[in-house]
């Protein structure tokens, strides 16, 4: 009887440790303020829990292997800044299309603004998002 009462106590601690273990991980802010390198436009506020309700953390993330390719980002994987590896020194002269991925106004506008496109697309009361003041407000 009494070992089944420590393995029964040994499962519900696993299951509580593992239970608040998913709730501990960090979020991120609420919102995030991403400063550009020069005085226009405003800074891009962005409302990461709004978008964390409606996206999941892949449809946005992603990571950068040893030979800088694009890798997509998987469960518990680090999320790093943007600016980590969308600058001058890791990117030099990527491009897509005619954003310089090699910058983060580059990355922010051609990951941001073809989703805020196509959402406008799909649903015409919501062209507005394809405004810059969406996230650069006045």
């Amino acid at each position: 009887m009494l070992k089944k009462i420590v393995a029964c106590s040994f499962v519900a601690l696993f299951a509580l440790v593992g239970s608040v273990s998913c709730f501990a991980a960090d979020p991120g802010p609420a919102d995030i303020t991403i400063e550009g390198d020069a005085k226009k436009p405003k800074p891009a506020v962005f409302p990461h829990k709004a978008h964390q309700d409606k996206l999941s953390c892949g449809d946005c993330h992603h990571g950068m292997d040893a030979d800088g390719k694009q890798v997509p980002y998987t469960d518990g994987q680090e999320i790093g800044k943007c600016v980590d590896c969308h600058n001058t020194e890791k990117l030099a002269g990527k491009t897509k299309g005619k954003l310089k991925l090699d910058t983060f106004k580059g990355a922010a506008h051609g990951n941001c603004l073809e989703c805020h496109k196509a959402i406008a697309k799909k649903d015409e009361s919501k062209k507005a998002l394809k405004k810059c003041s969406t996230c650069h407000k006045k």
